[in-house]
């Protein structure tokens, strides 16, 4: 049997502030199969954020586990750290935090290059990709002269670029109306599904919450069902 994409465990993290310390985390679990979409539903400052940078790698935990793929990445060096979360990890964000002086395709080619895919190779995903969210004719196009809910589009096939097995997103149509957010929201399941990746959402929308498979919550720095 294979390793989850994504597991935590026991995974802890304080702040320190001029207060004092600031417990945030206390022993959070999670497991994400493969192709299954996970809702995190929580009140501000309940620690979701916190959440997803530590399962995007982007801060440590001050004790417990993150597995990416089986492997805990908590442990590792910060240049392998960087090498998983560009070849296993996607993030989507509120704001989609496209490079506005790069095309539609270029923003979504981007990161293929880093990864040190052939230029030709990397168009052509990024192409394909684009084509999948209805926006062929759009490819060519500045993010400045695209809609807000085109933009999300992109920034979404930007973070499915590299083929992750993770993908985390932090209220990522929490910037649209409901008609648009609907329609991105659409998109981003029908290729999350498609594509067997495993996903973490945070959101506030319930109506969003209750299309993924299984909703979650933070309670007391513990995750728990929603």
């Amino acid at each position: 049997m294979s390793e989850p994409p994504l597991a935590l465990r026991g995974v802890c993290r304080t702040y320190r502030t001029e207060a004092g310390e600031l417990p945030v985390l206390r022993g959070a679990d999670l497991v994400l199969a493969a192709g299954e979409i996970v809702a995190l539903v929580a009140p501000s400052g309940a620690g979701k954020s916190t959440l997803l940078h530590l399962a995007g790698l982007l801060e440590r935990p001050d004790g417990g586990a993150v597995l990416i793929a089986g492997r805990d990445a908590a442990t590792l060096a910060d240049a392998e750290r960087t090498a998983i979360r560009r070849d296993a990890i996607g993030f989507v964000y509120q704001f989609h935090h496209l490079l506005g002086e790069f095309s539609a395709l270029e923003n979504v080619a981007l990161p293929q290059l880093i990864a040190g895919v052939a230029r030709r190779a990397a168009r052509q995903r990024a192409a394909a990709l684009l084509d999948a969210f209805g926006l062929a004719a759009r490819r060519d196009h500045l993010p400045g002269r695209l809609s807000g809910g085109e933009q999300q589009r992109v920034a979404i096939a930007r973070a499915l670029a590299n083929g992750p097995r993770v993908l985390l997103a932090d209220e990522p149509t929490g910037n649209l109306d409901v008609e648009t957010a609907d329609r991105v929201f659409d998109a981003l399941l029908d290729a999350v599904r498609r594509q067997g990746v495993a996903a973490l959402i945070a959101t506030h929308n319930p109506d969003l919450a209750r299309r993924m498979d299984r909703i979650v919550t933070l309670r007391d720095g513990r995750i728990v069902a929603g």
